[in-house]
């Protein structure tokens, strides 16, 4: 079994990049990866870059399928309080600051007491500068579609936190740049599919460009938005509403301006050390 944070510099800071994870090698790779390489070509030397998945399921389905061992926050916390980490920072990939994110903030809480200093960073959207570069990110990565006869669509997960509310700001800055052909929704929350049907049925497109709003695309985007063997799915829907519809199976970690902004957060949180 191989444990990607294993052969670290004892006694160096560390940058922990924490992330839900992805069963998809692919998808990993493509997002998660990049992610984290753009995250350590900007730390340079100054720190060892480790990951760590909130999610065990996936955690424990990449080590049964993949011989891989990734360890989820507490494991990874102990390994670097027992590597003697003096400083650390986390950063998140997780889009806002919802449940998820709660849940490291407690779990740094309970290991305070092992560094000399702990710096958390901020999710993707966690401010209005946040929300203004992802969707000037979404347009331009999804301009080719432009055509005045189609509907952009973008499914994010959704959460029951107050947080959800990102959402609907990503699409009043949308708005905000004359797209009103770009809609966001959620599989879980509001705006719902039934939303964003209802918003793009008043409109006289003939084509609807699906896109997931997640750091991969994984599970979500291939069952709950793609798949056409579901007749519930986002494809399905759209399809059976008469629109000719396709899928883009990208992950946000493949727009490099994304990415940046994970960036930014990272580097904002290992300038207080």
């Amino acid at each position: 079994m191989n444990n990607l944070n294993e052969h670290v510099e004892a006694g160096k800071k560390e940058l922990l990049v924490v992330s839900f994870g992805t069963a998809s090698p692919e998808s990993r790779r493509l997002n998660i990866d990049a992610t984290e390489d753009a995250i350590k070509a900007a730390a340079g030397d100054a720190y060892n870059v480790c990951r760590a998945f909130t999610s065990q399921m996936i955690i424990n389905i990449i080590r049964k399928r993949e011989g891989i061992i990734i360890d989820n926050l507490s494991e990874a916390l102990e390994r670097a309080a027992e590597n003697g980490v003096s400083h650390l920072v986390v950063q998140p990939l997780h889009l806002t600051k919802g449940l998820e994110y709660d849940k490291i903030r407690t779990i740094l809480t309970e290991y305070e007491d092992r560094f000399v200093g702990i710096s958390l960073g901020e999710p993707l959207l966690s401010s209005e500068e946040d929300i203004s570069r992802t969707a000037e990110a979404l347009v331009d990565a999804s301009d080719q579609y432009d055509d005045g006869r189609t509907a952009v669509v973008f499914m994010g997960h959704g959460t029951s936190a107050s947080s959800n509310d990102v959402y609907v700001r990503i699409q009043e800055a949308l708005y905000a740049r004359g797209k009103n052909n770009y809609y966001i929704g959620t599989a879980e929350a509001r705006p719902s599919l039934e939303d964003v049907l209802a918003s793009v049925n008043r409109e006289d497109y003939t084509r609807a460009v699906l896109r997931p709003l997640m750091l991969t695309a994984g599970n979500h985007a291939i069952n709950d938005m793609a798949s056409a063997d579901d007749p519930d799915s986002w494809y399905s829907r759209f399809t059976a509403a008469g629109y000719e519809t396709v899928c883009i199976i990208e992950g946000l970690g493949q727009i490099p301006a994304v990415r940046d902004i994970y960036v930014s957060h990272a580097m904002k949180a290992a300038a207080l050390f």
